[in-house]
């Protein structure tokens, strides 16, 4: 089944190649290195390994609505997570850190955007409706809180696996003592910019609510299926720091949240890259621009994407991040939480964190 799921997908990336429009020049990003541990002195590592079918759960706490089975089911690939009740929203929430949580990104009418959406513009996953938002897995009662991870899932910009990729992962991750925090953000025919202010304004929410969170403010990793993991990388490189909505909408009214500089201390590329979409960037001195911070990689031997995945690795210690690659010997495409690589990136955050 877990290669049914990847032709699925890389049909959909093959059909989707769109450009990312990576800002070529911004002005102001004084606070990009703020409270980065962009620990560049740790040694990075690569290894070759089967991959295991499935995973257990040792707490079964979450509300119904997200439980997840360790099996691929391909009816869960467009399975959305519940919307947030009423008009709940990052800039106004006051967390309950022992709750599931669901919030909007953005005020209503005040999410910054270039892309044009209206009743009239049909065909898309979303309706032309749609807010972003994020949802607040908290660590099990008991366990020891070491950081946060937002998550992104992956369906070339055209859908989100959530059911398929961050909650398989999510669920593991919280047993770790990571909060998780997903994050749906903005498809096509948003832009991939429009996209990275989505998960920008999450790390400003959690780094606003870290002590309530019982988190260290530079403990916060991105991470990204596929597509979302292009997504994560966008961020960094683009929306990060002190960068918000206004450089790409001047009818954007900054508020309060703005204020805190959007930073992350790790990135997690599952099955993807730097780059856009289908394509990785190996382009040395953009990379070495971007700074970005230590990066986790985990793909499959049989990804149509292989050779580029293992390019850009080899490519980063001449840009000069450290990186853990986990590559799973005959797995291919859009594997989620499966695959037996998310304690691996659970220590590996925990060493990236200390």
């Amino acid at each position: 089944m877990k290669k049914i799921v990847g032709t699925l997908l890389l049909v959909l990336l093959a059909t989707g190649i769109v450009g990312c429009s990576s800002r070529d020049s911004q002005e102001s990003k004084t606070t990009r290195n703020e409270d980065k541990s962009n620990n560049k002195s740790k040694e990075s590592t690569y290894e070759i390994r089967p991959g295991t079918d499935g995973f257990t759960q040792k707490y079964d706490d979450l509300p119904e609505a997200y439980q997840v089975s360790a099996s691929f089911s391909t009816s869960a690939m467009n399975q959305r997570p519940p919307l947030p009740e009423g008009n709940q929203t990052v800039l106004t929430a006051v967390p309950n850190p022992k709750e599931t949580e669901v919030f909007y990104l953005w005020e209503e009418g005040n999410a910054p955007a270039q892309t044009v959406v209206d009743s009239n513009r049909t065909g898309y996953y979303d309706p032309y409706d749609f807010r972003p938002y994020v949802t607040v897995l908290p660590v099990p009662a008991g366990v020891e809180v070491k950081g946060a991870v937002v998550l992104l899932a992956g369906g070339a910009f055209q859908f989100r696996g959530d059911y398929t990729d961050t909650l398989p992962t999510a669920v593991q991750l919280r047993e770790h003592g990571y909060v998780c925090f997903v994050v749906d953000y903005r498809l096509r025919p948003y832009s991939q910019e429009e996209g990275a202010l989505d998960v920008g304004r999450a790390v400003r929410f959690i780094r606003k609510n870290a002590e309530i969170y019982d988190i260290d403010s530079k403990n916060i990793a991105v991470m990204g299926y596929s597509a979302g993991g292009i997504q994560a990388g966008e961020f960094f490189i683009s929306a990060d720091g002190d960068v918000n909505g206004s450089y790409l909408d001047d009818e954007y009214q900054p508020d309060e949240l703005d204020e805190i500089p959007a930073v992350a201390s790790a990135c997690g590329m599952i099955y993807s890259f730097y780059g856009r979409l289908s394509v990785a960037s190996l382009d040395v001195e953009k990379l070495q621009e971007a700074d970005l911070p230590p990066t986790f990689y985990c793909y499959g031997t049989e990804d149509t994407f292989y050779r580029q995945f293992e390019a850009q690795v080899v490519l980063m210690d001449e840009v000069g991040i450290a990186t853990k690659t986990i590559v799973l010997d005959k797995w291919p495409h859009g594997f989620g939480g499966n695959g037996g690589w998310v304690g691996d990136y659970a220590a590996w955050l925990e060493e990236i964190f200390t």
